[in-house]
């Protein structure tokens, strides 16, 4: 595959990582459009006991972005940001601060563009190359949880009434 290929690869790929993401889309709202002005509040509000809240998943998000990123680079399991792995519960000890909110939403987006990095890395052969299914897996997984989100955030919102 030449240069010019390669990077237009690149290119989509982190296209498709930021449509999923933040850039506008013609399937509607992203991640981040999907957690705008959620109060820290709303974010923690459970459907059910048991069940996961938006928090969690904002950061569960988190978690799967920094496994993509590992895999592309290489990196030791065991660096994410958070002790353990894929679900985190949330608000962490009691805290449900808006502080706390908005530092793991600074995480979602601190490791967004970490990954971002990593995939445009690949051009210039300084990380692994892994099958593009990951890439494309970690931006659907974001448009998945973009619509759950959606919905956690319409049934909190009728909960209140």
């Amino acid at each position: 595959m030449s240069n010019d290929a390669a990077r237009s690869n690149i290119e989509l790929l982190t296209q498709i990582l930021d449509q999923a993401y933040s850039r506008k889309a013609w399937h509607g709202p992203n991640l981040r459009q999907a957690l705008r002005a959620l109060p820290a509040k709303n974010a923690a509000w459970r459907p059910a006991p048991d069940r996961h809240n938006i928090w969690e998943i904002t950061v569960h998000a988190a978690y799967w972005k920094y496994v993509v990123r590992r895999k592309l680079r290489g990196d030791k399991r065991g660096s994410f940001a958070l002790k353990g792995s894929n679900w985190f519960m949330r608000p962490a000890e009691g805290n449900g601060s808006d502080k706390a909110w908005r530092e793991d939403l600074a995480l979602l987006d601190q490791e967004h563009q970490k990954l971002l990095d990593a995939v445009a890395d690949m051009s210039a052969g300084t990380t692994r190359r892994i099958p593009s299914h990951f890439i494309f897996g970690v931006a659907l997984h974001d448009v998945y949880h973009a619509g759950q989100i959606r919905l956690l955030r319409r049934l909190g919102a009728s909960a209140e009434r």
